[in-house]
């Protein structure tokens, strides 16, 4: 396992960053089985893990602590997320100093843990403040709670924003980003990463099979359904014409890695490694046989004439469905703001 700098925070992550996403009742409801899954990544040289509160409603940070009690917390990255609705009260969601605050706390007790690596604003909120919410941020770090702040599917400009805020306010300062990133998925390409590496922000990417468009159960004459099709429709109706180009993209993406000896999951995580501003992609795997396939994606070099081919179907900067982005805008999804 290679181990790779996280930005400018003088911590060493592996490439691949374990992704508890699919632990609890979104994936996998055998707690001792995803604590295995687990298990089974740390040997496998894996020191940084990855969930967030709203997974499964806080199982998911649940399984995660089990196993931290296992394994040990002191060799491990822990990061976690804070942004998605965890009850029916209006207040317990969002990136409002109450709820960061409160929030912590809860993720705390869910993990088993004193302190948090890495917390990470899940998406942005454009009627929150951002000062405010890095105030919270700047006061979990003095509180020892927490030792760094990162975003998550922030477009390029509020990264620049928050970076500014930090500076000129004395906050702590987002020092990752996690965008959504894959063969299918480049639009970040264009400018999030490029801002990313102006101020030396590490990158650990979500997404890297596409929300499983890569993991080989796609393509011509396949099924070509997901168990996420129910909850996120959008980015895989057959019927919309970004997700009707993925199916003819993937199967030329399968060719081609057939042609180069490697497995569709190799050549998508190996895309993702071989970016110079990605730190590590997030594999999320539900069960161990899944963590195994892609496990040795790890190892994985493209050739230049195979990073060629992937530009020539998917050309650099784009998404091939603008759904996959992972977030829109108030200013596009609500009407109220762009009507008088």
């Amino acid at each position: 396992m290679e181990y790779r700098p996280l930005g400018r925070t003088g911590i060493s992550v592996s490439s691949l960053c374990l992704g508890a996403m699919m632990f609890g009742s979104w994936g996998n409801t055998d707690h001792d089985e995803c604590v295995r899954v687990v298990r089974r990544a740390v040997d496998e040289g894996i020191n940084f893990i990855d969930t967030a509160d709203v997974y499964s409603s806080g199982e998911s940070e649940v399984i995660v602590g089990k196993a931290l009690a296992e394994i040990g917390r002191e060799d491990i990255v822990l990061a976690t997320k804070v942004h998605g609705r965890m009850g029916r009260d209006r207040n317990t969601q969002g990136n409002s100093r109450r709820w960061i605050i409160t929030e912590c706390e809860n993720s705390l007790k869910r993990l088993g843990t004193d302190y948090i690596d890495l917390y990470q604003i899940h998406r942005p909120e454009p009627e929150t403040d951002i000062d405010e919410t890095l105030g919270a941020l700047t006061d979990l770090v003095r509180a020892g709670k927490i030792r760094y702040a990162g975003s998550s599917t922030f477009p390029a400009h509020q990264v620049v924003e928050a970076q500014w805020v930090a500076e000129r306010r004395g906050r702590e300062r987002f020092v990752t980003e996690q965008p959504p990133y894959s063969i299918l998925t480049r639009a970040i390409e264009a400018d999030l990463l490029p801002v990313c590496g102006k101020y030396g922000m590490g990158v650990l990417s979500w997404s890297p099979l596409a929300g499983g468009w890569l993991s080989g159960r796609f393509g011509k004459g396949k099924d070509n359904t997901s168990r996420r099709a129910e909850r996120i429709p959008a980015r895989y109706d057959l019927s919309l014409p970004g997700n009707q180009q993925k199916v003819d993209v993937v199967t030329a993406l399968a060719e081609a890695a057939d042609t180069a000896g490697l497995s569709l999951v190799d050549l998508a995580v190996g895309f993702v490694l071989a970016h110079p501003q990605v730190t590590c992609p997030i594999i999320g795997p539900r069960t161990m046989e899944q963590l195994e396939s892609l496990l040795p994606a790890a190892d994985v070099h493209l050739s230049t004439e195979l990073l060629d081919r992937i530009d020539e179907l998917v050309p650099p900067g784009t998404n091939l469905n603008a759904s996959d982005g992972g977030w829109d805008p108030p200013s596009l999804t609500r009407a109220d703001l762009r009507r008088r």
